[in-house]
């Protein structure tokens, strides 16, 4: 199955309501950005700004993202000196910003992990949100659309997440940080992402990552390959495409660290946790394994 078919699946699980129902959980109309005060710029090509921000079940997204930038989420109580970039999904057609962003990265500052929010550059799609909807329906189900998901991470989002690293490395004194335990975590397609960065990163890779319910296929591990995390879900559709578990076998074959965490169910797209499924706590599973291996800085 090619990954473009693959991501169409995920669009369809991620943000329409099932068949029956016969309606998007994607907003019909966009609505104004939200104030961002914070967000730190990060090295782009000068384009114009042609975010299209909506809800999505409710919560915020963004579409034709052409401004990368990074939103900074201080750790609050006893500080880490750890850092965790954070890469929303969305088939790298949008950001899931509020699911997959602001709300993993508020609750990583709450235990001690300094977070940033990483909003990188999205394929284009239509303006109109109508049209872009009528678009996507035509993509999900078969026909020819003006857009679809790419086979795999873009250059453009690759060049953003290693703009990411560079900036929270560079400036790891004004955040209280260790340039050496910098992270990177990445939901759906931005664990896409997170992969990618350890395969073609080089020094500039992460020094741990956190792929969340990614691309399960195998990889090239590179022989100094970060202490790696993954967690998805055994009803996630992204596991019907392989044998076994190609990504798993891949860095243990590589003999390089690893903690993998296959929950009972929760589904595609759990965020920082679906409430009534094993996914519920994942987060404090990831805090452990941070703990235990030393990259925390804390006492195992």
């Amino acid at each position: 199955m090619r990954i473009s078919i693959l991501l169409a699946g995920l669009l369809t699980t991620v943000m329409l309501t099932p068949v029956a129902h016969g309606q998007s959980e994607i907003a019909a109309v966009a609505e104004a950005a939200p104030k961002q005060p914070d967000a730190i710029p990060l090295p782009a090509p000068d384009q114009p700004d042609r975010e299209v921000w909506h809800r999505s079940a409710g919560l915020l997204a963004v579409r034709n993202v052409t401004h990368p930038s990074l939103t900074v989420f201080r750790a609050s109580g006893k500080a880490s000196g750890t850092a965790v970039i954070v890469a929303p999904g969305g088939a790298f057609l949008g950001l899931e910003m509020d699911k997959e962003g602001w709300d993993v990265a508020k609750r990583l500052a709450s235990h001690g992990i300094t977070a940033f929010v990483l909003k990188y550059r999205t394929l284009p799609t239509p303006a109109d949100q109508k049209l872009f909807l009528a678009e996507l329906t035509k993509m999900i189900q078969g026909q020819k659309a003006v857009f679809a998901p790419p086979a795999d991470t873009p250059p453009e989002a690759l060049a953003d997440g290693i703009a990411a690293l560079r900036f929270v490395r560079a400036h790891a004194g004004d955040y209280g940080i260790d340039p050496h335990r910098v992270g990177f975590m990445g939901f759906s397609a931005g664990g896409f992402l997170a992969r990618t960065l350890v395969e073609k990163g080089g020094a500039e890779r992460p020094d741990f990552v956190a792929p969340i319910y990614p691309n399960m296929g195998s990889m090239q591990v590179p022989a100094d390959a970060p202490p790696m995390f993954v967690a998805v879900a055994a009803d996630d559709f992204l596991l019907n495409r392989e044998q076994g578990l190609p990504l798993v076998e891949a860095y243990r074959a590589a003999k390089r660290p690893l903690e993998f965490h296959l929950f009972a169910d929760g589904g595609h797209g759990f965020g920082a946790g679906k409430p009534g499924t094993a996914t519920a706590r994942w987060l404090d599973q990831f805090l452990l394994w941070l703990d235990v291996t030393g990259l925390t800085g804390r006492a195992k």
